[in-house]
């Protein structure tokens, strides 16, 4: 049941993990602060970043920042960073958690994340991942945008099974096959984009209008609510205090049968993702 926006999901190891969260990709700097002590405000507890967003100096200023507005402490919050993909490497991951650890002015990570899964790397980078987590400087560690492939390869080369896999997903790219063999290894799916990003400008589809409509939603609400009732946790993105308000607002309504077969028959396979369209992960080769 999807009561608040304190409603969580426990992954496998049993750390619990806040369903809807903040994305921050694409903010900018001087956005970001605001945006994470709006959301800290408004009730959110997972603020999702990354080093190569520039921004998490700004993240964890927001995050001082809400936590002072609120009261709350910074046990309250899930708090996600990911390694960029030129630092993958077993000691440089090691040094770029730390420095991500100082620019968000944390003591440790909720989740950490591979970025992407960039070629001969992601064995070593993992490896420092695992021992990261062994050490508690991290309660859970996962990847992005890793494939069926690229994950069973992973699993096969580790002790620690990745906990979360973020991948782009919304109703015009669906990948359900992924979803199922995530789902079968007890990996959490967690969507990015979820409102379309620049791919098929979904605001502005008349059936997700008229499923807006229908509950007095608004196109967002709509998107984010699929995400939940299918089992994702969700980051959407927005700088605005009432998109940030606004976005948090979906646990008072309930898509129906009707609306998620109308939603699943939106499936183009469309990426927004250039690197997911054009490059080959095993081979680190333009395809």
């Amino acid at each position: 049941m999807l009561n608040n926006i304190e409603d969580t999901v426990t992954l496998a190891n049993g750390v619990k993990m806040p369903r809807l969260g903040l994305g921050v990709w694409q903010a900018a700097p001087e956005d970001t602060i605001n945006a994470v002590k709006t959301a800290i405000e408004t009730g959110y507890l997972l603020i999702d970043t990354a080093k190569a967003y520039g921004n998490e100096a700004e993240v964890g200023e927001g995050i001082k920042a809400g936590l002072a507005a609120t009261g709350k402490s910074r046990e309250d919050l899930f708090i996600t960073t990911k390694l960029a993909n030129a630092d993958q490497g077993y000691e440089s991951t090691l040094e770029n958690f730390q420095a991500s650890l100082d620019r968000l002015q944390l003591d440790y990570l909720d989740l950490y994340l591979i970025h992407w899964p960039v070629a001969g790397k992601w064995a070593e980078t993992w490896r420092a991942f695992e021992k990261l987590y062994n050490d508690g400087r991290v309660r859970a560690i996962g990847v992005c945008n890793f494939t069926e492939a690229t994950m069973q390869s992973l699993i096969a080369q580790s002790e620690i099974k990745p906990m979360v896999n973020q991948i782009e997903y919304h109703p015009l790219l669906q990948q359900p096959e992924l979803k199922q063999y995530l789902d079968a290894q007890g990996i959490q799916a967690e969507a990015w984009s979820p409102l379309g990003g620049t791919g098929g400008n979904l605001m502005q589809n008349p059936i997700i209008g008229d499923i807006a409509l229908k509950h007095h939603k608004s196109p967002a609400q709509v998107l984010i609510r699929w995400d939940l009732q299918n089992s994702y946790v969700t980051i959407p993105k927005s700088v605005h205090p009432e998109y940030i308000q606004a976005n948090a607002d979906v646990f008072d309504f309930e898509l129906d049968s009707d609306d998620l077969c109308q939603l699943k028959a939106l499936d183009q396979h469309l990426r927004t993702s250039y690197w997911l369209t054009t490059f080959d992960w095993y081979t680190g080769n333009e395809q």
